[in-house]
């Protein structure tokens, strides 16, 4: 059992590091399975496939991630079949960022949000990540200042 929720983490951790880190899409996207699904709440982003999941993420996200993006696990709970991850996510709004907060143009303000996914990993591969954040916090540190 160690060994799956060791290997759930391990391929979530890399996905992440390969997107919000690197940028480099073509490793995420080997880490996927051919069905995956991946849903960013609510802007309701993402893909319903591993060829709709890359296209998301290199043409939606890795162009247009703060260039100061940085994360802090609060928690982590882990089982066999994957895993649930709660951030904070910090980050100025230096560009528009259409898989967080389309059609919103940049603000430069400092932005923090607390955002929760949930990822299912079967056979070494993403099946599915689900990930939800405080739209309503992020909205309003927005139109504060």
């Amino acid at each position: 059992m160690q060994v799956l929720m060791r290997e759930a983490e391990r391929v979530w951790d890399d996905f992440w590091s390969a997107v919000y880190e690197r940028g480099d899409v073509a490793s995420a996207a080997a880490l996927l399975a051919p069905e995956a699904v991946l849903v960013d709440m609510p802007a309701m982003t993402g893909g319903n496939d591993r060829a709709e999941i890359e296209r998301h993420l290199a043409g939606t996200v890795t162009p247009h991630l703060p260039a100061d993006l940085a994360r802090r696990r609060i928690s982590r709970t882990v089982d066999t079949r994957g895993l649930v991850d709660e951030l904070r996510w910090t980050f100025t709004h230096d560009r528009e960022l259409p898989w967080l907060l389309p059609g919103i143009p940049p603000t430069g303000r400092p932005l923090r949000v607390l955002a929760v996914s949930v990822v299912a990993v079967r056979q070494g591969r993403i099946a599915s990540v689900r990930t939800l954040w405080d739209d309503v916090r992020l909205r309003r540190q927005l139109a504060a200042g």
